[in-house]
């Protein structure tokens, strides 16, 4: 499907976007292009695929589960204002 100039002012009025008249033959070229590829994909027969419910129906890698990091607890905790029994204290703020 072929865009015209007149065609493509008025898309660009509806959304709100402002061409030059420089971009204005770019940018019907590059419509036309995008509504030719919509013509190609809705001509393609899908009558044997099942429709998906996400794009990426994929399970995902899992890593093992190991510790990689070394316990950082006491040096993290040395500069909080209060902690007790390996927790931080914070002040009371519903009565």
């Amino acid at each position: 499907m072929a865009l015209d100039r007149k065609a493509v002012e008025d898309i660009a009025h509806l959304a709100r976007i402002a061409l030059n008249e420089d971009d204005i033959p770019a940018t019907t070229a590059k419509l036309s292009g995008i509504l030719d590829l919509i013509d190609r994909m809705q001509a393609v027969d899908t009558a044997g695929v099942a429709p998906l419910a996400h794009p990426l129906e994929t399970t995902q890698r899992l890593r093992a589960d190991q510790v990689t990091e070394t316990n950082q607890r006491d040096a993290l905790q040395a500069i909080a204002p209060a902690t007790e029994d390996g927790l931080y204290l914070v002040p009371r703020v519903i009565e």
